[in-house]
C-alpha cells in the first residue's frame, strides 16, 4: 500500500525571547509559593501574551501545561516544584532569563488517538507520552495489532499495550520494561503489558509516521479502556494510533542538562 511520507523528527527550535514570562502551578503549598516569589521578582504577564511559560510542579503539571499551549508556540519551560520532574529542570530562583536564554528549545508532536467504543461513537484524542489499552476486569485482554494495514499480531493476550513516543518512553513505557527513545528518535514504542500469549514477544520499534491499528477481540465478555494521557475512553471497539503531523509543542531543557543527558542518565541507571 502507498503510504505519506514521514513527518520531520523533532528538531531543535530557534532561540525565543524571555522578556515576557508567564507562571503557572500546580495547587501544592510549596508550587504555589514558588509561583508567587518568581512572579514578583521577574514579573508576571497572562499565559497569552508571554514569550516563555514557566511551569512549576511535576510532570504531570507540564503534561497538562503541553496540552492547554499545544500548537500555540509559546515555549514552556518546568521547574521540579513536585514530586517526579523527568520533564522538569531544577529549581532555582535566581538568573532565571539568563537560564531560559541559553535553554535548549526542542519540538515535540504528540501523537493522535481515535478510539470507537461500543456504542460506535468515536473519540480523538492527542497524547503527548503514550497511548495505552488496559483491560478493564480479571480476564485478560485479546487484541488484534495491525501496522500500516498489515496484520502483525493474530491475537495478542495481555493486560494491555502501550504506543509511546519518545517523550513519553520514559514513563510508563519504561515502567512496563519498554525502550527508552531519545527525544530525536524518529521511532515509536510499542510495548505489550504482561503479555501472556505470545508470552516471547516484548513489543517493537516503529518508524514515527507508522499507523498502528489495535482491535479489541471479544470486547464484550473483555472490556479494554484506551487512555491518551489522562483522557480515558472506557469499552473500546478499536483504536488507531499514529503521529499528529498538524500540531506541536515546545519544551525548554536546561543546556547543562539537556534531554539527551537525561536519556543517556536514565540508560545507564542500575
Amino acid at each position: 500500500m502507498n503510504q505519506s511520507p514521514p513527518p520531520p523528527s523533532p528538531e531543535k527550535a530557534q532561540p525565543v525571547s524571555t522578556e515576557k514570562l508567564a507562571f503557572v502551578s500546580s495547587d501544592t503549598e510549596e508550587a504555589m509559593k514558588a509561583r508567587r516569589e518568581l512572579a514578583h521578582r521577574y514579573g508576571s504577564v497572562p499565559v497569552t501574551d508571554a514569550d516563555v511559560i514557566v511551569a512549576l510542579g511535576g510532570d504531570g503539571l507540564m503534561l497538562q501545561t503541553l496540552h492547554a499551549h499545544m500548537g500555540s508556540g509559546t515555549p514552556i519551560y518546568g521547574m521540579n516544584r513536585g514530586s517526579v520532574g523527568f520533564l522538569m529542570n531544577e529549581y532555582r530562583d535566581e538568573d532565571l532569563r539568563d537560564r531560559l536564554s541559553k535553554a535548549d528549545v526542542t519540538t515535540i508532536r504528540p501523537l493522535e488517538m481515535t478510539a470507537t467504543d461500543e456504542d460506535g461513537t468515536v473519540h480523538r484524542a492527542l497524547a503527548i507520552n503514550e497511548v495505552s489499552l488496559l483491560r478493564q476486569t480479571s480476564q485478560a485482554a485479546r487484541l488484534q495489532v495491525s501496522v500500516d494495514g498489515r496484520t502483525r499480531l493474530e491475537e495478542l493476550v495481555c493486560d494491555g499495550i502501550i504506543v509511546a513516543t519518545p517523550a513519553g518512553s520514559t514513563a510508563y513505557n519504561l515502567s512496563a520494561h519498554g525502550p527508552i527513545l531519545p527525544i530525536t528518535a524518529q521511532l515509536l514504542a510499542l510495548t505489550p503489558i504482561s503479555a501472556f500469549r505470545p508470552r516471547r514477544w516484548r513489543g517493537a520499534l516503529l518508524p514515527n509516521w507508522a499507523q498502528v491499528d489495535i482491535d479489541i477481540l471479544d470486547a464484550g465478555k473483555r472490556p479494554v479502556s484506551a487512555s491518551a494521557d489522562h483522557i480515558e475512553i472506557r469499552r473500546v471497539t478499536c483504536v488507531s494510533v499514529r503521529e499528529a503531523t498538524d500540531t506541536e509543542g515546545l519544551i525548554m531543557f536546561d543546556s547543562d542538562h539537556g534531554w539527551d543527558e537525561r536519556i543517556l542518565t536514565e540508560m545507564f541507571r542500575y
